[in-house]
């Protein structure tokens, strides 16, 4: 039965969410503001909410000072193809380890999740060994392969094998009845109805990638293949300080499509978290 709350509660649950909402908008509302403000403007105390003189000059320099445009290519094509690569990847691990049975499977599966126990900084030193004697260093490649096949990757492989254990089983033995082979049944089956679950691996797997760092400044050494988060630590003067509005401008563009994303996806994002249980 549900229940419907009296106005005066409404109100006061409202206004009680209002006030949680502030230590998470005004960071973002701080960054964007500060952006367009002199830099003697940012740290003026108390804080200004809003600024007294705009300057959208900032944005203009970030391309002037940096091959802006480039890097922000750099990290989009990379994200797009690492979010396919993970996708398709993990839809097809999960899928083998939610309905293919073979000796040890659930074994090999608790071995593959324990790589999400490994921090990165621990096999970055034999990645780059690795990446540097196939002549790979100061390339994007290893953005695009440690991710796929990474920890990344084995998180999204969870995620797609827990929603695949939900389906029902009658779905595939009607499928064998009409002769589909096991991998028809997944490509017609199994994979459309794991939208849901997909959009939540595709957002996950995008803002990981988007916001890499470590692997970036690792494997990358020239500006010019850089990606946003190694660019946005470049916006510096002659004497090394940050150049806080200039920075600020290039964070909020860095900023844009993360939002985007998650507005377009945040319906399958929700469903595939609920229909991901711990089945199994």
């Amino acid at each position: 039965m549900k229940t419907e709350l009296s106005p005066r509660l409404r109100v006061a649950l409202y206004g009680l969410m209002c006030v949680l909402l502030i230590p998470f908008v005004f960071p973002t509302w701080w960054m964007v503001t500060s952006s367009v403000k002199p830099i003697s403007d940012i740290f003026a105390f108390p804080p200004e909410l809003w600024p007294r003189r705009f300057d959208f000059t900032t944005y203009q320099r970030v391309f002037e000072l940096q091959p802006f445009a480039r890097q922000y290519w750099n990290s989009a094509y990379i994200a797009a193809l690492v979010t396919v690569g993970t996708m398709i990847v993990s839809s097809m691990a999960g899928y083998a380890f939610a309905r293919i049975r073979f000796p040890f499977s659930n074994a090999i599966f608790m071995v593959v999740l324990m790589g999400l126990l490994i921090p990165a900084e621990v096999t970055i030193v034999p990645l780059f060994q690795m990446f540097l004697s196939w002549k790979m260093i100061n390339t994007h490649w290893p953005l695009i392969l440690v991710p796929i096949f990474g920890a990344p990757s084995v998180f999204a492989t969870f995620v797609m094998r827990q929603f695949f254990i939900a389906l029902p089983v009658e779905l595939e033995e009607a499928a064998r009845v009409d002769g589909l082979g096991r991998f028809k049944i997944f490509w017609t089956i199994a994979l459309p109805l794991a939208k849901p679950a997909l959009g939540a691996v595709a957002i996950f797997t995008f803002l990981h990638s988007w916001n890499l760092y470590l692997e970036p400044i690792v494997f990358l050494s020239s500006t010019h293949m850089f990606t946003l988060p190694q660019a946005l630590t470049q916006f510096t003067d002659a004497y090394g300080g940050a150049m806080w509005n200039i920075q600020l401008a290039a964070a909020t563009m860095t900023a844009i499509p993360v939002l985007v994303v998650f507005i377009l996806a945040q319906k399958q994002f929700v469903e595939g978290l609920a229909h991901t249980g711990l089945k199994g």
